[in-house]
């Protein structure tokens, strides 16, 4: 339960931290729910990666760790939950469904062996030594309804179906990155209800953007075809996702993994002078000059022109050529800047982060709820809880809370409309949907007409969730007022 060393606790923390020793004070028992409920607000947030098989999944969880350990091809493993955790020393242990955990072999972070069958396996508990993801863990899930029902039977197991009894496990997800082809199916977006996210924490990911549209032998930039889809698609999804990326996975996870070599940089910089329908067939060609992998004219070995495109895909191939000839370098640096990465990982840890943190505080005041509802001393945690409620550090966190019931109640409501960006934009003037030229009377006034609307929809209210939402709108706006 002990708050780990570093600078001062945010101010949500604290106050949740205040709680959990106020309820370990209580008695021994419920220290031992104060310790539990501590390990859950001092873990980093959990993202759960979602997408149906070969959305590029663990290609973008290898590019986000930096290296290449989240299995891509073997059915075998993909077909299970793995959770990646920073953590020292590099090992993977198999929690098996009776909670049973069991090593499992490793070569450089890559397992060489799953000797026990799927079926048994809860999921892969993976610890790595990364600082790539000691801001969050990362969960990599099977494929949805591809191939066989197994595979999205296994992750709704772990993420749905068994949240009770996995909960131990540390797999619980505070927020989701989802990750599709063009556009999400309806089945895609049904899974994500069920994951009981807010589109704050759900974040968007156009895969593959490196062959969007007519790809990278087309007369449109696929790069940008896909800026501009993406764009358009987080408009039209803006009740589901936060926003939607455009990433090219393959690119990503061949620049943070490090993979590309100063021989691979030379082999690729020999195509510099090849015309561009030349250098079609020769992407699309079998034939090869076997000689030493460069031929006359540019050409490349069968082995060399497979090893370039397994690395770089046609889109690296085509428009890294003459990036390629300030050497590997140059190459990967310019490969990390379009492979979409940086940004996400800025919405990682910023944004996404942040309301991963209001949802992992929203679990806990949960958690409390409960044992006041089924522990003898109910009295005493209820003050508790009352106080946590009542705290302004958390005024942020029960709206969420609000923001959550009203999604799932009427997510097109103007009251759901209000919650979202009360908790979007911290700043008073943004909150009310005003420019950020509005002086202090301006917000007062918009707050007041606020008021009076919130005042209004009491008297009509249609849904317990939009009672509820209501009287801490009316408190929020007070607030503003005063």
């Amino acid at each position: 339960m002990n708050a780990p060393a570093g600078p001062a606790l945010d101010p949500v923390r604290a106050a949740l931290d205040r709680a959990l020793h106020a309820l370990a004070a209580v008695g021994p028992d419920l220290a031992a729910h104060a310790n539990r409920i501590g390990e859950i607000l001092w873990s980093p947030p959990r993202i759960v990666v979602v997408g149906r098989l070969k959305a590029g999944k663990s290609t973008l969880v290898n590019a986000l760790i930096g290296a290449s350990v989240a299995d891509t091809a073997a059915l075998e493993a993909t077909a299970i939950v793995s959770v990646y955790q920073d953590g020292a020393p590099a090992r993977t242990e198999a929690v098996l469904l009776d909670g049973t955990r069991r090593p499992v072999d490793t070569v450089r972070g890559a397992i060489t062996a799953l000797d026990i069958a799927p079926h048994e396996i809860a999921y892969l508990h993976r610890r790595l030594p990364s600082a790539a993801i000691r801001d969050y863990t990362l969960i990599d899930t099977p494929g949805l309804a591809t191939l066989t029902t197994e595979n999205e039977t296994r992750t709704r197991r772990v993420l749905i179906d068994g949240f009770e009894q996995t909960r131990t496990a540390s797999v619980d997800a505070d927020a989701a990155v989802f990750l599709f082809d063009s556009a999400p199916r309806a089945d895609e977006l049904d899974f994500l209800r069920h994951l009981g996210f807010t589109p704050l924490t759900t974040l968007g990911v156009l895969s593959r953007a490196d062959g969007f549209g007519e790809g990278a032998l087309g007369g449109r930039d696929p790069l940008e075809h896909a800026e501009h889809h993406a764009a358009t698609l987080a408009a039209q999804l803006s009740e589901t996702v936060m926003t939607v990326l455009p990433i090219a996975g393959l690119l990503a996870e061949t620049s943070h993994t490090g993979a590309v070599t100063e021989q691979d940089t030379r082999a690729l910089a020999a195509l510099v002078d090849i015309e561009p329908f030349d250098l079609i067939d020769l992407l699309d060609s079998g034939a090869h000059d076997a000689s030493d992998g460069i031929g006359a004219g540019g050409s490349v070995s069968i082995e060399v022109r497979n090893r370039l495109l397994d690395l770089l895909g046609e889109y690296g191939i085509v428009h890294g050529r003459t990036i390629a000839r300030g050497g590997a370098a140059a190459l990967n640096d310019w490969l990390v800047a379009r492979s979409g990465v940086p940004r996400l990982r800025s919405v990682l840890r910023y944004h996404l982060g942040s309301f991963a943190h209001l949802h992992r505080a929203g679990r806990i005041i949960g958690e409390l709820e409960r044992l006041a509802y089924t522990h003898p001393d109910r009295g005493r945690i209820r003050a508790i809880v009352d106080t946590l409620r009542t705290d302004p550090a958390l005024h942020t966190v029960v709206l969420f809370g609000h923001l959550k019931a009203m999604l799932d109640a009427d997510p097109t409501s103007p009251v759901t409309t209000e919650l979202r960006r009360l908790i979007e934009y911290p700043h008073p003037a943004a909150a009310l949907g005003l420019p950020p030229t509005a002086t202090g009377a301006d917000i007062r006034a918009e707050a007041q007409r606020k008021l009076t609307w919130v005042h209004t929809c009491a008297l009509s209210t249609l849904t317990s969730a939009e009672d509820a939402a209501l009287v801490s709108l009316i408190h929020t706006y007070g607030l503003m007022l005063r």
